[in-house]
């Protein structure tokens, strides 16, 4: 049998990593249908199927999995071997969502650069998903996800809890909603998801429409913010706007959220010292933030309603007199 080419499992690899074969097929300038035929023919080779196919992309099979696994070490090897880049322990370089570096990490910093301060970071925040096998100027990112990525390591940071927040100016406007009418306050979200998780735990009627549905999280936050409506605050985002007094959280009732944080690297990087020291700092600021946030946080409750005011009897006429 002939060795199968070598950049049809290149073309595998890249499928694998992303999820997407658009994707996938532009980082190698292919097109979609020759990466196909590429992937089908290492199927047909192997007489067994490497991807489900899906309306958001693929998703490898157990056998796909098990070849991935199988072949990317030998990749990144050769990969290394054509890029070669040298290994600086002092200067390190982090990809990671926008909304998490100012909302977390950003403040934290000062922190670890005031303890290591030999060692050069670079964040570079990108709502995308980057390709560490082609940008090896990366070393590590930090991901909100369900903890498994083909090809890379993760290392669990911390989970994150969700519970409806709303602006000061929204509750000044409409008062305080209880569990039973949450329902019918203005919720920015979309029908389904975690408000539908929301009110099956918790009560409540959930409404026949959301006041606006927006495409990430961060815009969600913002919406809430300026007064549009109660967003389902996920806390990693919720509590810099909460201890700001922008938000404030309505209920102690919360749940965990879908995923969790993780700091994720390729295998180049395990022997990155910078890395390895900038690990264990997270850890150690991942657990102190846990325990904070074991407790629901703290609630700004409404003041109590003031009696309405009684009408005053009206002033006797002038030179009016009892009993005149």
């Amino acid at each position: 049998m002939s060795r199968p080419p070598l950049q049809s499992l290149i073309g595998f690899a890249a499928a694998a990593r992303m999820g997407n074969l658009t994707r996938a097929a532009e980082s190698m300038h292919l097109t979609v249908s020759a990466l196909s035929h590429q992937i089908r023919a290492i199927e047909e080779r192997l007489g067994r199927r490497l991807f489900v196919r899906g309306a958001r992309g693929v998703r490898l099979t157990d056998d796909g999995q098990a070849l991935y696994e199988r072949i990317a070490p030998h990749l990144d090897a050769i990969e290394r071997a054509l890029q070669p880049r040298a290994c600086r322990d002092d200067s390190l370089t982090i990809t990671l969502m926008p909304s998490f570096a100012s909302s977390w990490l950003v403040p934290r910093l000062p922190r670890f650069l005031a303890a290591n301060p030999q060692l050069e970071i670079s964040l570079q925040s990108n709502v995308g998903v980057v390709d560490f096998a082609r940008d090896t100027s990366i070393d590590a990112g930090i991901r909100f996800g369900p903890g498994q990525w083909p090809g890379l390591e993760a290392v669990h940071l911390f989970n994150d809890w969700v519970t409806p927040t709303a602006s000061p100016a929204l509750l000044e406007r409409l008062g305080y909603p209880t569990l039973e009418t949450l329902g019918s306050f203005p919720l920015l979200g979309a029908p389904g998801g975690r408000w539908s998780e929301w009110f099956a735990q918790f009560g409540g009627t959930p409404p026949e429409r959301f006041v606006a549905i927006l495409d990430d999280s961060e815009n969600l936050h913002r919406a809430a913010v300026e007064g549009l409506g109660i967003v389902l605050g996920r806390m990693t985002l919720a509590r810099p706007l909460i201890d700001a007094g922008r938000l404030v959280p309505l209920f102690d009732e919360r749940f965990k959220a879908e995923f969790a944080h993780y700091l994720v690297f390729p295998p180049r990087s395990r022997g990155h010292g910078g890395l390895a020291v900038f690990r264990d700092w997270l850890l150690e600021e991942a657990q102190v933030y846990e325990a904070a946030e074991a407790l629901p946080p703290p609630r700004v409750l409404p003041p109590p309603m003031k009696p309405p005011r009684r009408a005053a009897r009206p002033a006797a006429p002038a030179g009016r007199r009892k009993g005149g």
